[in-house]
């Protein structure tokens, strides 16, 4: 059963009410807060503190600050009257189950609603990117097509003056050939001899008259064109590069370190090849252990804790030997409030957490902590403590480790004098 709460101060304006609850050492984190018009309470275990309100607040506005111990809330007043008490008179437990139960359903409607103007703005958003981005798509489709066209324009002008220039050079070949038909015409009127025609085989120079010289510059030309030798087949010649795992030069590399780093890829990827056959398709970092935890840590800072864990869960499977991975992924399930793995992933991290030097003492501290907040998350103090007092052991100054402690050791104190009693 947990202990009702009747401890509290309250003041109020004819606007707001300001109430004062204390904590009474318990963590500020395990404090679960409900507010609603006209009912609050406040789940700090073992405690319990509940009010029926005299009159209705804005819940929407109204605030909690939690701090120092205690709990500080700010209501706001629907109607700017003063209160006679704070909660109401001779309430009688049918009432109180029928606001309780009105509370909750005004609070799932309005957790409804929101949810359902989050997802709206979340479509109006997806269907604006959508817009701009086939608009964006719509320019760029364009702007090609234009470029193409202005290609096409360019290379039709060249072609058409390549064709003006073949029939320019045309033209010019043509006219030698009649000046010399006149010339002949011209020589025939005068009675001059004809030109005797080519017979099939070539007949020596001697034999061909004065005015058929110009049939030897033709046979010699055709000779020298025929002992031209024949272009040569077009090939292509076969270079291959000496294998190089990295894109530094040999000489600029750490030879050392570059040996050991492609060892362990090498161990890497046999142990993925043999263990995991389904992950045969991930890139060539996803298969780094270091790289995997760096990629999990980022996840964990935006909150995203689900995807760290299964980046944990994979460098894990990778290389089961490196004891940060397992602490990293205790701290993601007491974020998931996965309390038994979380107290499986400490333990584990302390055994490969051996021998215990002072380069790895802020990791014990980690552990010892994790797992003790675990225990206490349970209701299991004794052993949540005893993990805190191993971690003042190796770091006596952390303040905040002591103070929890004490803590601890205040709940424990309070359930066996409650025990007693």
């Amino acid at each position: 059963m947990p202990v009702r709460v009747s401890e509290f101060s309250w003041q109020q304006t004819p606007a707001a009410v300001f109430l004062s609850l204390p904590l009474r050492g318990v963590c500020v984190r395990d404090a679960d807060v409900f507010c609603g018009e006209s009912y609050l309470k406040v789940n700090f275990p073992p405690f319990l503190f509940e009010v029926f309100l005299f009159a209705p607040i804005d819940d929407g506005n109204s605030k909690a600050k939690i701090g120092n111990d205690t709990i500080l809330f700010t209501l706001y007043k629907k109607e700017p009257v003063l209160w006679e008490t704070l909660s109401m008179p001779d309430v009688d437990k049918e009432t109180m189950q029928r606001i309780r139960e009105k509370s909750i359903l005004q609070a799932q409607e309005k957790a409804k609603e929101a949810t359902e103007a989050k997802a709206t703005a979340k479509r109006e958003d997806q269907r604006y990117a959508l817009g701009v981005m086939m608009k964006i798509e719509e320019e760029e489709r364009k702007k090609i097509e234009d470029m193409k066209e202005n290609e096409r324009k360019k290379a039709t002008r060249e072609l058409e003056a390549w064709k003006e220039s073949q029939r320019q050079a045309g033209k010019q070949k043509s006219i030698p050939r009649k000046e010399n038909c006149q010339r002949g015409k011209q020589a025939e009127e005068r009675g001059a001899p004809k030109t005797p025609s080519l017979p099939r085989k070539a007949p020596s120079a001697a034999r061909l008259p004065q005015r058929g010289r110009n049939w030897e510059n033709i046979f010699s030309e055709k000779l020298k064109e025929d002992s031209i030798p024949a272009p040569r087949s077009a090939g292509s010649i076969q270079i291959s590069f000496t294998p190089r795992a990295f894109p530094t030069a040999l000489r600029e590399s750490q030879v050392a370190e570059e040996e050991e780093w492609l060892h362990k890829q090498a161990e890497a990827r046999r142990a993925l090849s043999t263990d995991l056959p389904e992950f045969s398709d991930l890139k060539e970092e996803e298969k780094n252990p270091d790289w995997l935890k760096e990629k999990g840590n980022k996840l964990f800072a935006t909150e995203n804790y689900l995807a760290a864990v299964d980046a944990y869960n994979l460098a894990i499977r990778l290389n089961s030997k490196i004891p940060l991975l397992y602490l990293n992924r205790a701290a993601c399930h007491l974020k998931l409030r996965n309390l038994h793995k979380a107290i499986e992933d400490s333990s584990k991290a302390l055994e490969l957490l051996t021998p215990p030097v002072s380069d790895n003492a802020n990791a014990r501290v980690k552990a010892h902590v994790r797992r003790g907040t675990a225990f206490c998350q349970l209701e299991l103090y004794v052993e949540g403590l005893q993990d805190y007092e191993a971690a003042l052991k190796i770091d006596p100054s952390n303040t905040v480790v002591q103070n929890d402690a004490e803590k601890i050791r205040n709940i424990i104190q309070g359930t066996s004098l409650k025990s007693r009693d």
